[in-house]
């Protein structure tokens, strides 16, 4: 009686955290939502594409993160299980795909820049992939943090819901970064010329 009595405290705690979560990738959403619009209204009038084919490796980075959600989906499930080999197995999975498309996407800005396509350039368009990946890496790296977060919870003794907490958390924030940068991918895969 006392330990779910604990456990409701638990959730109860832990709840204004997850709407604030909300809150912040709904903010991040209409922030992504904003810079695709600022880029239509710039390259809407003129004509202005990105006038660039993109760098396979964007497409590399996006089959890679993509893999990294179904990576977390198995981790949340075990954790249900309480497999906790398990899940920080596949935790550890998911965050070295989070690092290796950080990688990639640093690496397909070297590929820009090997082309001729700069930050600061006279279409601006072109300044737009930078602007929409750089964004997005910050919000990996805010990924990977919580993601390291709900791995170290795994590897402490903290009570079940707390764990699962944590990995609701991730979970949440980790598929929302995977949803932009598709979205992100396909916006600039249709703006190419």
């Amino acid at each position: 009686m006392m330990m779910a009595q604990l456990q409701q405290e638990d959730k109860l705690n832990l709840a204004p955290k997850k709407f604030n979560m909300w809150i912040f990738i709904f903010t991040s959403f209409m922030f992504f939502a904003a810079l695709t619009s600022g880029f239509i209204v710039y390259s809407g009038g003129s004509g202005k594409g990105i006038k660039i084919i993109l760098p396979s490796a964007f497409m590399y980075s996006t089959a890679v993160i993509i893999l990294s959600s179904v990576t977390f989906l198995i981790a949340s499930r075990a954790a249900k299980q309480l497999q906790f080999a398990k899940q920080r197995m596949f935790l550890w999975i998911t965050a070295f795909l989070g690092i290796l498309f950080f990688c990639i996407q640093v690496y397909a800005w070297k590929i820009l820049i090997d082309m001729g396509v700069y930050f600061i350039n006279p279409n601006a368009s072109q300044s737009f992939i930078y602007v929409f990946t750089s964004m997005h890496l910050l919000h990996i790296l805010a990924g990977l943090g919580l993601l390291f977060n709900a791995l170290s919870g795994s590897y402490k003794n903290i009570p079940q819901v707390k764990n699962l907490f944590r990995m609701e958390f991730a979970g949440i924030f980790w598929h929302f970064v995977d949803i932009i940068w598709i979205y992100l991918y396909v916006f600039l895969l249709l703006n190419q010329y």
